[in-house]
């Protein structure tokens, strides 16, 4: 099995990750907003990572530490749950549609943190959090699980379809990227031989 965890705790908040990328999509999350528990639920299930977060931030302030932190300790134990990257797929990509919604992903485990935002919104909140929020959790996970990452909202008018659509296409292309390829299983996917720095 192929486990992550982390610890992370500063003055704006305490945060407990364990992940497990060869789970069944089960998930025990608490992170004190109920519109981040709910999209969490859906990274877990649909891209069959096993999840834990159990989070403590300063919710009295705003969202926003907490949001960004819990999108650090989940990248955080993403990249100890992939080990030395050997055999993994490497790269993928995944169209979600939700009813009118429609999103892309493509990402590559590659080492090189890198966010590609392409994702409006009509509302500027989604129960009580910020909808500017999601990009500082998308943005926070690539950059401390070192994926190159795209996100593109194609066409959609409901803003919870939208970001909805978004970890659900992210959950579908990790699922497929961290698999692990019969026919290389053994080797790092890159001609360098390594994965991170300058490829």
């Amino acid at each position: 099995m192929r486990e992550g965890r982390t610890q992370r705790t500063t003055n704006e908040t305490k945060i407990e990750v364990s992940l497990n990328l060869d789970g069944s999509g089960k998930y025990d999350v608490k992170t004190g907003i109920g519109f981040l528990d709910h999209m969490l639920e859906q990274l877990s299930r649909h891209s069959l990572m096993d999840l834990t977060v159990q989070a403590e931030g300063d919710l009295h302030i705003d969202f926003h530490h907490t949001t960004e932190d819990t999108g650090i300790a989940i990248g955080m134990a993403f990249a100890e749950a992939l080990g030395d990257l050997k055999g993994i797929r490497r790269y993928a990509s995944a169209y979600i549609p939700m009813d009118e919604t429609l999103t892309r992903v493509a990402l590559d485990i590659s080492g090189r943190p890198y966010l590609i935002w392409k994702v409006d919104f009509s509302r500027d909140k989604l129960g009580d959090m910020d909808t500017e929020l999601f990009k500082e959790w998308f943005q926070a996970f690539a950059q401390a699980a070192g994926i190159t990452l795209h996100v593109e909202n194609l066409y959609g008018e409901n803003n919870h379809h939208i970001i909805e659509s978004c970890f659900k296409a992210l959950a579908r292309a990790l699922r497929d990227a961290v698999e692990i390829d019969p026919r290389r299983a053994d080797a790092i996917p890159s001609t360098k031989g390594v994965l991170g720095g300058s490829l």
